[in-house]
């Protein structure tokens, strides 16, 4: 494997209000994310910053300044500012205390608001000019973020991370509260804030509200108060951002692992399809004059930008494609059909039109009825598979390019992606299906794991000889939890930042993932300890059959190391076959030489554990039997 490594931009450029061919994006840098500026006129880039440990949040406000936060080792720090063609770098709110970035926004006529987490478990929001010391509105305790300013700088939305009744509150500049949504016992359901209309003179926030089993946009003005507009609900989640000079909204649905455009109509009352390729859009932006602007990727392909207004965006040189077949897998649950994203080898596949996209049928209706088929694949051995475990929980593996599933591919492994009860982009009852509250925390998830294996081996699409598990940090937690519940099932495991001992984690992580537990198990470990121990790998640490790689780092604060310490003695004083490796990191993100480093140590694990795959196929885009995919 190469030591070369690329990060793909995750997110759109942001774009400058009052010149939108002025640009401002998180890119690659050597393998790390650096602030980058994009002239569109020009078709020319300029590197910002160049910091050991990369640079992430960026902004543009409209007179082109660039904004960036530069952050210690512990993720803390302060926003910066510079012009757009270069020049002295300067504190962007001299004298703000230092602290993690929770959101910054900046109004036409140069007002700035920003949020700040302290050392001090508070939240800071700050409001003044760029430049210049700011004043303080509002300090309150516990995890909140900006969720967005009026053009003139009057209103703000600050969003709490839990999910308390009180969860969006709305405030003048000066720190009075204009209105809190939803208000406390307010039956509705949650809602989430997505940011005020940009047009001038007419404050109204956009919502998405979530019910009982959709998803609808929902507004508040200091008119009209909080309504939500039941015509328009779509039955898995959405993400919506307000377009920049008509009451109209785009709406991005992730549904099934990929994604759906709307363009909404609050004035008329009307909703249609946006065309874009099929495969995930990880981020799309309204622009002015019903501009579009997009970011796509499918599984082979890696994330490529898009723009229907004829402004040039930048784009990476040659880019890589994914070897292999990839497809949908359907299994049938007690609460409805598990979805499962299969990327199969070449060598796997036979001829060129044996695994094709149309290898197994999505549900036939919303019902959850499945149709299940089963590829041909020819006289080729059958391959070793590698289910990759997504985190979160509240997250999903999309139709998307993952660098991961590139290297096991290529290497001849196939991989499963089984977005397992309790993932986003199936609706609010596949949601709740969770099982917290039953006391079955990560056994639900681990039984979809074992099914999907189960329904993998019946259609002989893998070794059922040779099959791991590999997840990160919440993924990494059900990889542990099913070596050690279901010992049987698996030849080798990979976890990177687990939670491996859920009563030390519960002790020793932060505050917002300490009330997390609560709501989980319906207690502390003091309160329901039976649930815990269940629930956590330790209890079942010497029932491990499968050789173990865990990964830990020095400086986590979710996944604290001295619950995976923990867990390591537990694997020793049972005998069982592990290795670990430690990062000087904390729990989000790394740089591309610690990435390169872990992905080389877990694949050259994987072939002393799993034997050696068939060699792989060229690395070339697939064949679609059928034409393309449809939705």
């Amino acid at each position: 494997m190469s030591d070369s490594f690329k990060v793909f931009l995750s997110a759109l450029p942001e774009v400058c209000a009052r010149d939108p061919r002025r640009m401002v994006l998180a890119a690659d840098a050597g393998g790390r994310c650096e602030v980058f500026t994009w002239d569109a006129d020009a078709r020319r880039t300029r590197q910002v910053t160049d910091r050991p440990g990369g640079t992430m949040h960026c902004a543009i406000d409209a007179d082109a300044y660039v904004w960036w936060f530069e952050e210690d080792t512990d993720g803390r720090g302060h926003w910066w500012y510079q012009p757009f063609e270069g020049g002295r770098r300067l504190p962007g709110l001299p004298g703000a205390p230092a602290g993690l970035p929770r959101g910054l926004a900046v109004t036409a006529d140069g007002t700035v608001a920003a949020a700040v987490a302290t050392r001090h478990g508070t939240t800071s929001v700050l409001v003044g000019r760029r430049g210049r010391v700011p004043r303080e509105v509002l300090t309150t305790p516990g995890p909140c973020r900006l969720g967005g300013i009026t053009p003139e700088g009057d209103l703000l939305a600050l969003v709490g991370v839990s999910d308390g009744d009180a969860a969006i509150t709305v405030m003048t500049a000066t720190g009075r509260v204009v209105a809190t949504l939803p208000r406390p016992g307010d039956p509705r359901g949650r809602f989430w804030c997505r940011g005020f209309s940009p047009r001038p003179g007419r404050p109204e926030l956009l919502l998405v509200h979530e019910s009982e089993d959709r998803y609808q946009l929902a507004t508040w003005s200091p008119r009209t108060g909080l309504i939500t507009h039941h015509w328009c609900g779509f039955d898995t989640e959405i993400s919506a951002r307000w377009y920049p000079d008509t009451r109209e909204v785009l709406v991005r649905q992730d549904r099934h692992g990929r994604s759906l455009l709307h363009r909404v109509s609050l004035r008329t009352r009307t909703r249609h399809i946006v065309p874009t390729p099929a495969g995930s859009l990880l981020d799309a932006a309204p622009r002015p004059g019903g501009g579009l602007h997009y970011l796509w990727t499918d599984t082979a392909h890696p994330p490529v930008l898009h723009a229907t207004d004829g402004i040039p965006l930048p784009q990476p040189g040659s880019l890589p494609h994914v070897p292999g077949r990839h497809t949908d897998l359907w299994t049938p649950t007690p609460d409805g059909p598990v979805h499962t994203l299969l990327s199969l080898p070449h060598s796997a596949c036979g001829t060129d039109s044996a695994c094709g996209t149309d290898s197994a049928s999505a549900p036939a209706s919303s019902s959850g009825e499945s149709r299940p088929g089963r590829p041909d694949t020819g006289s080729a051995a059958l391959p070793p598979a590698v289910f990759l475990v997504h985190g979160g929980p509240a997250d999903h593996d999309r139709d998307a390019y993952d660098g991961v599933v590139h290297s096991l591919v290529a290497s001849g492994y196939a991989v499963a992606r089984v977005n397992y009860r309790g993932s986003t982009g199936y609706g609010p009852r596949w949601r709740r299906a969770f099982g917290a509250g039953a006391g079955s925390v990560g056994h639900t998830q681990v039984a979809d794991l074992a099914a999907v294996r189960a329904d993998l081996v019946r259609r002989g699409l893998v070794d059922d000889r040779a099959i791991a598990l590999w997840g990160v940090s919440w993924g990494a937690y059900l990889v542990l939890l099913a070596l050690g519940s279901r010992p049987e099932l698996w030849q080798a495991g990979i976890a990177v930042k687990p939670v491996a001992d859920w009563v030390t984690a519960h002790r020793m992580t932060t505050p917002t993932l300490r009330a997390l537990d609560v709501r989980w198990f319906g207690g502390t470990p003091e309160e329901v300890p039976e649930r815990y121990a269940f629930s956590s790998p330790l209890t079942y640490a010497a029932h491990v059959a499968a050789p173990l790689l865990v990964v830990g780092a020095h400086k986590d604060v979710k996944c604290p190391p001295e619950q995976i310490h923990s867990y390591l003695t537990a694997l020793t004083a049972a005998g069982v076959e592990h290795e670990q490796l430690w990062l000087d990191t904390g729990h989000d993100g790394y740089d591309g030489a610690t990435h390169v480093a872990v992905l080389r140590r877990a694949l050259i694990f994987l072939r002393t554990h799993l034997g050696a795959p068939a060699p792989a196929g060229p690395s070339r885009p697939p064949a679609r039997p059928g034409g393309p995919r449809s939705r």
